[in-house]
């Protein structure tokens, strides 16, 4: 009686204490906890920095120097003779270089790393996306196994009933040792069934958990969100293209390619320079100098360094293009698949709803014969059995068209 009462309060507490968890809620927290996301969020931040050192090759480069020699021995003539004077000497200079034109060597680096930019910003919403998709997926699957065990409950509480049933009619008679004897093993099957669905709901939290970066409570019940709007497949095969964040990093990369060739074809043609520099110097005597003008700078000879990092460059943009062409094409593979697959999936549906109702009806007749002694246990075991298979059934179809949608959604670079 004290276990009893110790279990009711038990069960009590757990339901007064359950939380309804949301998707938008799982969503929220990984995309805030994800290493992923941290990770390539730094990336974009360091790709930042990257434009910002381009950008200072055209700002004016300005040093100051300072030179100090306790001992410096100088060399002097005198009378056609070279006597030596050892005394300190110390020198201060300061120098400045401004960028004047460079054939757009520096303009077209800059404009690569903020095209780099701009694809790190892209992989970062793609790895969102993805997470996203992940995280849905596993909500979808604890979701599909906490209606499953519903399912396996009331499925248990039948086969409970129709064993007494074959119990009662045993001892009266009408049924042998056999009908019990079955019914009982499909009792314990049922059972067994529960405990796996248990275990596989637990793995799905417990993976939930480890995306959302805190645990989910037992006994936290979850809230089935609105079902997606139905889409044209032609639509939203274009939509796909025109918005998947993988595809636009790939896009971003053939024009940093593209100019980082052009700044590497650039590089053969040298640069012009504003230079100016002043220099205070005390070495026996004092005195200062300054310079003002302008430098051209050509690379004449370089042991072919500049023409193999035009080739490389060039290399590296064909490439970029190759991949994209190859990227696209998966994409729409991809694309085409998932939406014949969604158009199966709906239709397997539909018959698996048609088929509950039959295998309903048909359970609710064999069962009622069963009890007039009208019918074998075998043709209730086979009703029960249909309409269970019919139940699952329709959980997976539901399961499969979350799962198709949810990656149709990745690829369009949604991110709710």
């Amino acid at each position: 009686m004290k276990k009893f009462l110790f279990l009711s309060f038990y069960l009590f507490f757990s339901l007064a204490h359950a939380r309804e968890l949301t998707l938008d809620e799982c969503v929220d927290k990984a995309l805030k906890n994800h290493p992923d996301i941290k990770k390539l969020s730094l990336n974009v931040a360091k790709s930042k920095s990257y434009v910002d050192i381009a950008k200072a090759d055209y700002l004016p480069q300005i040093n100051l120097g300072v030179e100090y020699n306790p001992i410096n021995t100088f060399v002097m003539p005198q009378n056609g003779q070279f006597n030596t004077i050892e005394d300190d000497s110390w020198k201060v200079s300061a120098s400045l270089n401004q960028k004047i034109y460079d054939f757009q060597k520096t303009t077209s680096t800059i404009k690569a790393y903020e095209k780099e930019q701009n694809r790190a910003d892209f992989t970062l919403e793609d790895a969102k996306a993805l997470l996203i998709y992940k995280v849905k997926n596993y909500y979808n699957l604890a979701l599909l196994q906490t209606k499953a065990l519903d399912i396996i409950e009331k499925d248990i509480h039948a086969k409970e009933e129709l064993y007494k049933q074959a119990l009662a009619l045993v001892k009266e008679g009408l049924k042998t040792e056999a009908d019990a004897s079955s019914i009982l093993s499909a009792l314990y099957i049922a059972q067994d069934s529960l405990a796996v669905t248990q275990a596989d709901l637990n793995k799905a939290f417990s993976t939930l958990s480890l995306y959302m970066g805190e645990k989910i409570d037992a006994g936290t019940t979850l809230k089935e969100s609105t079902p997606p709007k139905e889409q044209n497949g032609e639509a939203l095969a274009q939509d796909i293209l025109a918005k998947n964040f993988s595809l636009k990093s790939s896009q971003e990369e053939i024009q940093r390619d593209a100019l980082l060739y052009k700044a590497a074809k650039a590089a053969n043609y040298g640069s012009i320079d504003a230079v100016a520099s002043y220099a205070y110097q005390d070495t026996l005597n004092e005195y200062d100098t300054s310079l003002v003008g302008v430098m051209l700078s050509i690379p004449i000879y370089s042991g072919g360094r500049i023409s193999a990092q035009s080739q490389q460059a060039k290399i590296s943009k064909e490439m970029a293009k190759e991949s994209y062409n190859a990227q696209k094409l998966l994409l729409k593979e991809e694309t085409a698949n998932l939406l014949i697959d969604l158009e199966r999936y709906r239709h397997t549906k539909k018959a698996k709803e048609a088929l509950i109702e039959s295998a309903m009806a048909t359970r609710k007749i064999v069962e009622a014969r069963y009890k007039e002694g009208l019918s074998t246990y075998i043709e209730v075991l086979d009703a029960a059995s249909v309409h269970l298979y019919a139940e699952f059934g329709l959980l997976e179809a539901k399961f499969a068209i979350n799962n198709t949608i949810n990656r149709l959604e990745y690829l369009q670079g949604e991110l709710k």
